[in-house]
């Protein structure tokens, strides 16, 4: 007002902008809610997926339904770099980049300019890299020690999983590995991503160049069966074809020579996932370690063609090898103290503040540095700064859902980290516009889930609804879908996304499954057995890649037969042999006693009708 006093102006003003910021405030706390939710959703699917992982893999060897050595071992392993080139020719035609062993800087620079154009090493190049890369692994011990010095730091960089864009950029920012820029990468290298194989070919050859100055460590992702579900074994068929067989049974001993743990200036130990109550660094030290192929083996391992132990194998010893690897490679921490098994992933345990400082102070350790989950700002500490989380896959759920990190130490032993986030786009978006896309990206896979569970999940509201009035109280709607999908999140919260409600606030419970079908490819196949397909997909993927010795893609009719009758033994699948065996019949399309499982399982989708219906 034209009257109004200066003081009052002034006082008006403040409160606007007290009124503004807290506004802000609000706003931005929103975002961050919405934020912490989409990723939490993204986590409890991954780790779901992991624990149904380890659960197929411990019925399939517990019912000998599988010789994995004999499936996975090959004599390729055996071959010398000689006998490489006179096998395997490079045509003229090939306009990738070659290599010539020893490697050197050059070469590895000549890897980094031919992967950033999208080129592929051809497959001799790749065995032979392989075939040194196992050779040097084998002089490593199962820790590696190694100290800082001030004009040397050293860079830890955690899961990559097959982003070969983070990899690039971390090189871009702190520099290439070096006699004065040493590095560790905590394991998980491969899976998820499109270029796994190429981030494991500059990160073995970096190795060759500089095998005191580049370090790695297994995660539990460097193993032959992760690498059937999470798509690995997919892109080294789809890249190398014909030698695609023979280079996944090279990695899968590359893979069990990797080291297990590496400790700087004798205070920081960094392995992959974490420890537990029981962890002995010194028996960790001193096993023979590629004697583990799979942490996903229930505990007796096999001793691969040709392995020779050091130690006697009694069960007993095995089992407490193989339960020390599991620890590391798949533990997480928690806020609490003790230590319990992790049961939403399914292997390794969870350790708390006390478990984590018994065994710092047992090995005059002063941190922990791990990896093994995703964080939304690409690290996290934890257990009153005893524990680190580094993770470097940016993006790693959806474009925008975390940034990546590494840490740089020196002797100081005070983690600095740097963090980054790649960007495919050109357009630049605001929070808003970022936070809705992972938000969109969630709920599409979380209603992906509910729409696979249908038929549990209508008979879990039902036992709320005895009078099938089609409505349930929130309440009891968050309880049944807990019950049935076992995913811990905040279905309340969620709920609005997810459902409608009517006007006395009650669940439309159906809504749940609104503007979703499966597409049914092939006619003679029975309805109550889609939605079977849909959710099990995932799982009887491994089972038939496990079946499928030469990766071809194709099984037999009775393989598939066999499939669904361990299904039904040890999921308690409804499913008779009748139905199992009018559907192998209708998918042996052209009837020569071959199923082509890839495309049989792809074809099975849960279609989304209307994607725009919960974007407002």
């Amino acid at each position: 007002s034209c009257c109004a006093s200066p003081e009052t102006v002034t006082y008006i003003s403040i409160k606007a902008a007290v009124l503004i910021q807290r506004w802000y405030r609000s706003y931005m706390a929103r975002l961050e809610m919405r934020r912490r939710y989409a990723l939490s959703i993204f986590q409890s699917i991954e780790y779901a997926e992991e624990q149904a992982q380890l659960q197929v893999c411990t019925l399939c060897f517990s019912a000998s339904f599988i010789d994995v050595s004999s499936n996975f071992f090959s004599t390729t392993s055996d071959y010398t770099m000689r006998e490489y080139e006179q096998t395997i020719e490079v045509p003229a035609s090939y306009y990738g980049p070659h290599l010539s062993f020893p490697l050197t800087v050059a070469d590895t620079d000549v890897l980094l300019q031919a992967f950033k154009h999208r080129q592929h090493l051809h497959a001799r190049y790749v065995l032979q890299l392989l075939h040194e890369t196992r050779k040097v692994l084998q002089q490593m011990p199962n820790i590696t020690y190694l100290s800082t010095s001030y004009t040397k730091e050293i860079t830890i960089c955690g899961d990559l999983h097959g982003k070969l864009d983070d990899l690039l950029l971390i090189f871009y920012k702190n520099g290439l590995p070096s006699e004065e820029n040493p590095y560790i990468f905590n394991g998980d290298f491969v899976d998820r991503g499109k270029n796994s194989i190429e981030i494991l070919i500059i990160l073995f050859a970096f190795l060759l160049v500089y095998p005191n100055h580049l370090h790695l460590n297994r995660g539990n992702h460097e193993d032959h069966i992760m690498n059937l579900r999470y798509g690995f074994t997919k892109e080294v068929m789809k890249k190398y074809q014909c030698y695609g067989t023979a280079i996944l049974h090279l990695l899968e001993d590359v893979y069990s020579w990797l080291p297990l743990a590496t400790i700087i200036d004798s205070k920081v130990l960094i392995l992959h996932g974490g420890i537990s109550d029981t962890t002995d660094l010194n028996f960790l030290n001193l096993f023979q370690r590629n004697k583990v192929s799979s942490s996903l083996l229930p505990e007796v391992q096999y001793l691969k063609p040709g392995s020779v132990t050091t130690s006697q194998t009694s069960s007993e010893l095995t089992t407490k090898e193989w339960k020390q690897v599991v620890d590391i490679l798949w533990s997480d921490p928690k806020h609490q103290n003790g230590c319990t098994p992790n049961k939403f992933r399914g292997g390794g345990c969870y350790f708390g503040p006390d478990v984590t400082a018994r065994l710092l102070r047992r090995y005059n350790l002063k941190m922990l540095i791990r990896s093994h989950e995703c964080k939304q700002d690409g690290y996290e500490i934890s257990h009153n700064g005893k524990v680190i989380t580094i993770f470097s896959a940016s993006n790693y759920y959806a474009e925008g859902s975390n940034r990546g990190a590494y840490i740089k130490l020196n002797p100081d032993l005070i983690p600095r980290f740097v963090q980054y986030q790649v960007s495919k786009s050109t357009r630049k978006e605001t929070l808003h516009q970022r936070v809705t896309a992972i938000e969109l990206s969630a709920l599409k896979c979380l209603r992906e889930k509910l729409y696979t569970h249908k038929s549990e999940l209508i008979a879990a509201f039902r036992q709320y609804d005895p009078n099938y009035t089609g409505k349930i109280s929130p309440g009891e709607w968050a309880s049944a879908v807990e019950s049935v999908l076992c995913l811990d999140l905040p279905w309340r919260t969620l709920r609005s996304r997810l459902v409608y409600l009517d006007q006395d606030g009650r669940v439309e419970y159906l809504s749940s499954f609104d503007n979703f079908e499966i597409q049914l490819p092939i006619k003679e196949v029975q309805p109550f057995l889609v939605e079977t397909l849909c959710r099990y997909k995932a799982d009887l993927e491994i089972i038939f890649n496990m079946i499928d010795k030469d990766h071809s893609g194709l099984i037999s009719v009775d393989e598939f037969r066999q499939t669904w009758k361990l299904f039904n033994l040890h999921l308690r699948i409804n499913v008779d042999d009748e139905s199992i065996d009018s559907l192998a019949r209708s998918i042996d399309f052209n009837k020569d006693g071959s199923i082509d499982f890839n495309e049989f399982l792809e074809a099975f989708n849960v279609v989304h009708k209307f994607e725009n219906r919960y974007n407002h």
